[in-house]
């Protein structure tokens, strides 16, 4: 590993796939910098993960500039340590200069002559250019109304759960219906435990449409669809800002990797729930609108991607079986508005309500009124502070394996990095 400089030209934050990523471009320009790792071992974000994570998008998406996924499955989807073990072989591939165990407390301006001081944990560094590559999942997002929580009941979020022994004995409400919500509610059945899940209006989305996975239609679209003028909505053209903040539609890679359905996931005896409005110690209530968030659910996939999918193979002219009508469990359930968890033998409350961006260590005017950098194409408003891997920092799949590839070539473009394409 490098040792921290006392001044450097570039220091990239963050040695996940966005920072190793960038790199990577400054590597083959001949830039020199760091990469600062708060953590002490390398492996990105993806060491934070639950025992029994997988990746929801394929393999093959799990690549790096000049290191294309070689494995042996590429259909598949991995298990936590091993894309974590890929992002650390991929460090040491291209001789990434990490600092490991160099979190930062502060980013503020130089007191004169342009640039930036870092104050990081193991001390000052100065730097011309800094690129924030960390991720979009910073601070553990649990709604305020847990604080009317009884003692007795556990309160968890996804980011601290780790396996379903660790819990204690009784039946688990999940609070959370994308993608991890669903994942985990299906590995606490599994592994005998009585659940409850309140359903919010996230989304599904089938893992295969017209013979291939979704995630390949979602990378052709940030690959090829600006080219074909077919493209994802950008992150100005969202009609509501607080869409960066939704829950990603859920899907799984566990068992080689399936549809969720929630009437399905009902049927089979999860209780299912509408939206939590207040705890108050033992007592939930529930507000009425699961049969209304089950249809938002049902019909995402068909009102949201699925017209730009279908137009994308048009302009591609790509020859693709016709779209298939997707099967929808006929399971209506119960509404339920209000819950005892004592008597429904609830010990744990597992929130899966996502993340809120964390950036107030740059001391800087950056951020907008949700928190997000203020950015465009990873450019901030800023002279010499650019981000990378961010949510929506240009579309939905910015801070995904295979979007934020194509969001670091614009910017390495915009750092003057690469010639424009």
């Amino acid at each position: 590993m490098t040792t921290l400089p006392r001044r450097v030209d570039t220091v990239v934050v963050g040695a996940g796939q966005a920072g190793l990523t960038m790199s990577w471009h400054l590597q083959r320009a001949g830039r020199e910098h760091v990469v600062l790792e708060r953590r002490a071992t390398l492996g990105g974000g993806w060491q934070d993960r639950w025992d029994q994570f997988q990746l929801v998008s394929p393999n093959w998406t799990a690549g790096f500039p000049d290191a294309p996924y070689d494995g042996d499955d590429p259909d598949g989807y991995m298990p936590r340590d091993e894309i974590a073990g890929r992002v650390a072989r991929y460090a040491a591939t291209i001789g990434a200069p990490v600092v490991l165990e160099a979190g930062l407390d502060r980013l503020r301006a130089a007191a004169a002559g342009g640039g930036f001081v870092l104050d990081t944990a193991q001390g000052l560094v100065e730097a011309r250019q800094v690129v924030v590559a960390t991720g979009g999942f910073h601070r553990p997002h649990v709604p305020a109304i847990a604080d009317g929580l009884a003692p007795r009941v556990c309160s968890l979020h996804s980011f601290d759960y780790r396996r379903s022994a660790d819990l204690p004995a009784g039946a688990v409400l999940v609070v959370g219906s994308g993608q991890t919500g669903v994942q985990l509610v299906e590995e606490l059945r599994a592994d005998g435990r009585e659940v409850y899940l309140c359903v919010g209006t996230a989304g599904r989305a089938p893992r295969r449409y017209r013979g291939r996975d979704s995630f390949f239609w979602l990378w052709s679209l940030a690959e090829r669809g600006e080219a074909l003028g077919v493209t994802l909505p950008s992150v100005d053209k969202l009609p509501d800002p607080r869409r960066r903040l939704a829950a990603n539609p859920h899907l799984s890679g566990h068992d080689g990797g399936h549809d969720t359905d929630l009437r399905q996931i009902g049927q089979a005896g999860t209780t299912l729930l509408g939206r939590l409005s207040a705890i108050d110690g033992e007592r939930v209530r529930i507000v009425p609108d699961l049969h209304a968030n089950l249809a938002i659910a049902d019909r995402f996939y068909e009102e949201r991607l699925q017209p730009t999918v279908d137009a994308f193979i048009a302009a591609a002219g790509m020859e693709c079986p016709p779209a298939e009508p997707r099967a929808v469990a006929d399971f209506e359930p119960p509404i339920v508005e209000e819950l005892h968890l004592g008597q429904a033998g609830i010990g744990t409350i597992l929130w899966t309500t996502g993340y809120r961006p964390d950036l107030a260590w740059i001391e800087l005017p950056i951020t907008d009124e949700m928190g997000f950098p203020r950015q465009v194409q990873g450019v901030s408003e800023v002279p010499g502070l650019f981000f990378l891997g961010s949510l929506w920092q240009h579309d939905q799949t910015s801070a995904t394996l295979f979007g934020m590839p194509r969001d670091a070539r614009v910017l390495a473009e915009r750092m003057g990095l690469v010639a424009r394409a």
